[in-house]
């Protein structure tokens, strides 16, 4: 059988209100279970976080992966102010609170991952642990944009995202969405892009999403402190946006217990591409800070 065509595994459908927002989630596990808030990045929904819900609902977690702000359609927000990390950082604290949580694991991956940086920097007394995946240290990534040409470059994307005309988003869904369908570069299951392809074409639907990128004042500018709570850092050694010279410099932003891994040939979009690689490191990381 096609990897393609294996039935999605069956998770609870959460409607998780915020203000005047609803978001949509997925969840897996006993609702006793120790929390787990999975964020996801762009352009992704919960559902890239698929086989890490459905390992960490089996090893007894309460996992949580929500359809973030722009990403939900009951939480879409028209202005670019709206998304600003700061907001982007109390939605998260406020998933958390709406299951009940004081203190949880936050795993994260991509825009999801400078929100986790964020967080676990302004609020380390909520977090019993920190996972992410691709992202470096916001302030090793800024770093590494001034003195290494070669990750300058690399976020020319974002530079194009952050104009305000809509040309990100004409050229994105041009061509049946074929710049947007080549951003992932053939990791992520075809089923799973036509799905986020769909999503994303819905009315208003990507530039909510863009707007994470032009809320910041500068490309990828994240306010983003040290960090003290335990921490694992995964960061695939093909990652074609984010270079070695951020993710190996992360470590130097990080006061408490770190491990930081090289997933060798491995690229960007590691929660679909390697789930079988990040998955037992993850469980083992939270397993170790319970």
């Amino acid at each position: 059988m096609a990897t393609d065509d294996i039935p999605a595994p069956a998770f609870e459908q959460l409607k998780i209100e915020v203000g005047p927002h609803v978001y949509d989630a997925l969840a897996a596990g006993p609702a006793d279970g120790e929390f787990a808030l999975l964020l996801h990045g762009w352009p992704e929904f919960a559902d890239s976080w698929s086989a890490v819900l459905t390992a960490l609902g089996a090893a007894g977690y309460r996992a949580v992966a929500v359809d973030q702000r722009g990403y939900s359609p009951g939480a879409r927000p028209s202005r670019v102010a709206d998304y600003a990390v700061p907001q982007l950082v109390a939605d998260a604290l406020a998933f958390a609170d709406s299951q009940g949580a004081g203190r949880f694991h936050l795993i994260s991956h991509d825009w999801g991952g400078l929100v986790a940086w964020a967080l676990a920097g302004a609020h380390p007394e909520r977090l019993k642990s920190l996972s992410v995946l691709a992202t470096p240290h916001p302030e090793a990534l800024n770093r590494a944009i001034v003195e290494d040409p070669d990750q300058y470059r690399r976020l020319d994307y974002v530079r194009f995202f952050r104009g305000a005309d809509d040309a990100a988003e004409e050229a994105l869904l041009a061509d049946d969405a074929k710049r947007l369908r080549a951003a992932y570069r053939g990791k992520v299951p075809e089923a799973l892009v036509s799905e986020n392809v769909r999503r994303l074409a819905e009315p208003g639907a990507l530039t909510a999403t863009l707007n994470w990128y032009r809320a910041p004042e500068d490309v990828i500018s994240v306010p983003a402190g040290r960090i003290t709570v335990p921490t694992l850092f995964l960061w695939g050694t093909e990652d074609s946006a984010l270079g070695r010279r951020a993710a190996e410099t992360t470590g130097g932003w990080v006061d408490g217990p770190y491990h930081f891994e090289a997933l060798e040939g491995a690229s960007h979009w590691l929660p679909e591409e390697v789930p079988d690689v990040v998955t037992p490191k993850i469980l083992d990381h939270l397993g170790r800070n319970a």
